[in-house]
Formats: structure tokens, sequence, C-alpha cells
């Protein structure tokens, strides 16, 4: 669904079966539709927009100067969006639920313990092609902290196996990110033995495709991941920016420039990729008050 279509339904929604007074309905629609021209500026679209593009969205207003009254009332405005889209036109995460008004306290991020992420990884069984292309599809993920839309869009030469790097683009811009052994790995045993099969047409240029042969989708691959966390038994609701998440997280608790966690990620501002920092402490000041003798 583009921008547009998302705007009529959602005025015709607001109108028709909200029955918003004409002062509520005018605020909102003007509140949307900015937000559709920074989308717009960005080639993205509303229905595919991440938990990062509206904190950065947010973010952007802030810097602008807009007063906290009106950022406030952009966050609400988004909130009703996004709750619509997922109620009525079948968009599956709501990238708007973690999103606070400065008056409140600002939400950090779930991720996954390393033991977590290990689980999750080991569930794809490489016994079939569906079984191979999910496992590169979730190693690729964890070893670059992409979001799911960049991934999806990744086309087979984006991939170097020889450099263990990935060209990722988005928002009009480039950027290369590392990947580890194993996820070279399954990349390489999935472009050789699995992909070849899976094709519809020679001439495909996407890197991951679904069982009909052609470029996976953002909510097929996030039904698949939430199968695997069913399989795996994890009781936290893993999205696939979860794995993002965590990717940030673990970097920082190991002991990686935060500076270059916000380039892998991709963010534009380094207060985007500072939460993580704030997760950590939090995550010390919990250990600590479990374990210390005193505490």
């Amino acid at each position: 669904m583009d921008n547009e279509h998302c705007l009529e339904a959602f005025e015709h929604y607001l109108k028709e079966e909200k029955k918003a007074s004409a002062n509520t309905l005018s605020s909102y629609m003007r509140d949307i539709r900015q937000f559709s021209s920074f989308m717009g500026s960005h080639g993205e679209e509303i229905f595919e927009a991440d938990d990062d593009i509206l904190s950065e969205y947010i973010a952007h207003l802030r810097a602008e100067g807009k007063s906290v009254a009106t950022v406030s009332r952009s966050i609400a405005s988004l909130k009703n969006l996004y709750a619509f889209l997922c109620l009525r036109k079948g968009l599956e995460h709501n990238p708007a639920a973690h999103l606070v008004t400065d008056k409140s306290k600002q939400k950090l991020p779930q991720i996954l313990t390393n033991e977590e992420v290990e689980l999750l990884l080991q569930q794809p069984e490489c016994v079939d092609l569906k079984g191979y292309r999910d496992k590169a599809m979730l190693e690729m993920l964890y070893a670059t902290g992409m979001r799911v839309t960049e991934m999806i869009d990744l086309n087979v030469d984006d991939v170097n196996l020889v450099a263990a790097v990935v060209r990722c683009h988005s928002r009009g811009k480039e950027r290369m990110i590392p990947m580890y052994a194993a996820a070279v790995q399954a990349l390489n045993e999935y472009l050789t033995l699995v992909r070849p099969q899976m094709i519809a047409i020679p001439q495909e240029t996407a890197l991951f495709v679904n069982v009909g042969g052609e470029r996976m989708s953002r909510q097929g691959f996030w039904k698949l991941i939430k199968q695997y966390q069913k399989k795996a038994g994890i009781e936290k609701d893993i999205t696939p920016h979860t794995l993002r998440h965590s990717f940030a997280a673990h970097l920082l608790q190991n002991g990686a420039d935060i500076h270059a966690i916000q380039e892998m990620l991709g963010h534009a501002d380094l207060s985007s990729t500072q939460v993580y920092s704030q997760l950590v402490k939090k995550q010390l000041k919990d250990v600590y008050n479990r374990a210390h003798p005193r505490a």
C-alpha cells in the first residue's frame, strides 16, 4: 500500500468510523501528511516503516524546535495511524508501539540474551531448501543488524563472500557491513545449493526469495521469525527488529565503539544509537542488584 492510499484509508476511517471532530481530523491528517512527506524524502512507504525510522522522525521534529505539545500530538497521530493499519490493513508489526511522549520515560528496546540468540539460530533445519534459506536469513540479520526491509531488498551482487561483507542500500545511502564466519558459510550454502533451485526465473536478482521464487516480503519474513520463536520456546516477543537491537547491544557489551555501531546500523544521529548504552547500563545494574550480597 503506497503513501497516498494509506492517507486516504486513514482519513476515511477517522471520518466514517471514529466520527472524529473536524479539529481532530485536521490535526491528525496534517501530522500524517508531514510524516508521509518525510518518508517520501527517504524513498520509503508508510506501510514499510520500522521502529528506527519513526524514532528518527520524532528526533527530526525535536531538532526542528517543535514544541513538546506538537511532538506529543504527532506521536498520538502516528500511534492511531499504525493501530489502524494493524487492525484493518494487515500490518503485522506496529512500529509506533514504542513511541512515548517527552513527559514519559523512554521505553528501552527488548533484546535477546546470547543464549536465546543461539537457540533461535539453531531452529532452521538444513534438510530442505527452506531450511537452508531461513538459516542464512537469520544468520545474516544477526550478523549485520540490518533492518528487515534492507535485508529483503538485497540483491545477489550486494554480497561479497570472499571479503565477508554485505553492501546495504538505505535511504539514499550505502554502507558496508562485515559478517562473521558462520553467516558467510550459511549464505554460501544457500547461494550455492539452494537459491538456484528456488528462483522462478534465471534473471531474478533478489538475494532471498520465497517459495514462489520471487523476492521475499517483509510480512513473509515476519511470519517466519515468529514460527522459529515458537519452535525455540522463547517467551519474549521476537520481531525482526529484536535481532537488530540484540546485535547492537551485544556489540556494545563486548567493547565495540559506539560510533562504529552507529555506522553499521545506519543511524543518521548518534542519539538513536545511544539508547543501547542506556540498555547495557540498565542490564549491569540489574545484574548487580541480583548478585551483590548487600544490594
